[in-house]
């Protein structure tokens, strides 16, 4: 477990957090980071957008979620698509940092491939865990990746389609063949979502059939749930995902328990000052406006299990500037 090398980055712990849409833009991503995230990973960037934002003289909508600035790395950004050629392009661009709507001042430390998500919208169209179906295709997309940037190239699975289909070490080893240097395994298969329970003997079933470093995904909450996808899998990193909503902590917490040290949980006041830092990264990333309204459900978050929650969240819900979530944590202590 740990000293995973993802190019010229060696994370000593491998604690990774999972790529999150809608959720892990740069303030949430800055904040884990700052509790211990040692890796994060870009919201989806959808690789047939951003190419087909060159040539539109529409706002840009994509091109941003690919940006990546020094004081963030090591961080990758995650493309999804089914055809390679638009993958390769995509990937090409965002090494190279000069395209339409380009805020990056460097390259992210790698180009990872999703071949998880799970979303309709997203399988409806062969990207994501669609591609669990079709692993040629699969090794396709990375061998054209690789093909096309110096960077190294990650993906994240999915144990298969369906529990009938369960396919992740002929996916692994494939995508292994065709060049990718780390995979991560969400221990569930597309027909699962989210619900709960964890294939482990997958996860583990991955570890032993390839070289590379394979680190393990799926309700990871406590330091004690990562500690137990560790045995039960022999995986070289963990990454979190629903766990480090509200709780970007819980790195804190993990890093702990791997090193054997004493971890005191923050305080609710620790905890609110936390959330009210992430809303203030947000605003200047954002605007207020635009900020406040998705700050909501992070705010949602950091509140659970504090008495008056369930009040608080309605007024959160309501909330339209930082004075009114300030006001609201306030009466919460």
């Amino acid at each position: 477990m740990g000293n995973i090398q993802i190019g010229k980055y060696v994370l000593r712990h491998g604690l990774f957090l999972a790529p999150l849409a809608g959720v892990s833009d740069r303030a949430f991503r800055e904040v884990c980071r700052a509790h211990g995230a040692e890796y994060t990973v870009s919201e989806m960037v959808s690789a047939k957008a951003l190419c087909y934002e060159q040539k539109s003289r529409k706002a840009l909508r994509t091109a941003p979620l690919a940006s990546v600035f020094d004081y963030e790395m090591p961080m990758a950004v995650q493309l999804f698509g089914s055809e390679p050629d638009f993958l390769a392009e995509a990937a090409r661009m965002i090494e190279k940092t000069s395209y339409n709507g380009c805020l990056s001042d460097t390259p992210p430390a790698a180009i990872d491939v999703n071949m998880g998500c799970p979303v309709h919208k997203v399988v409806s169209n062969g990207e994501g865990s669609a591609l669990m179906k079709d692993p040629k295709r699969a090794a396709e997309i990375v061998k054209a990746i690789v093909g096309a940037v110096s960077l190294p190239v990650t993906v994240k699975i999915r144990t298969g389609w369906d529990p009938e289909s369960k396919n992740a070490v002929e996916m692994a080893k494939r995508l292994e063949d065709a060049g990718a240097t780390l995979i991560a395994v969400h221990g569930r298969t597309r027909a699962d979502m989210y619900a709960p329970g964890v294939d482990y003997a997958s996860i583990r079933a991955v570890k032993e059939s390839v070289r590379v470093p394979v680190v393990g995904n799926g309700d990871i909450y406590t330091a004690a749930d990562a500690l137990h996808m560790i045995k039960e899998t022999g995986c070289d990193g963990v990454m979190i995902a629903r766990g480090a909503l509200g709780n970007p902590f819980v790195f804190t917490e993990i890093c702990a328990a791997l090193e054997g040290r004493e971890y005191t949980p923050p305080s609710v006041s620790e905890r609110f000052a936390t959330a009210l830092t992430q809303v203030e990264r947000m605003i200047l990333e954002k605007g207020e406006r635009i900020a406040i309204a998705e700050a909501r459900k992070h705010l949602s978050w950091y509140i659970k299990g504090v008495s008056g929650a369930a009040s608080a969240r309605v007024e959160i819900n309501r909330a339209e500037t930082f004075d009114d979530m300030k006001r609201i944590l306030e009466n919460l202590k």
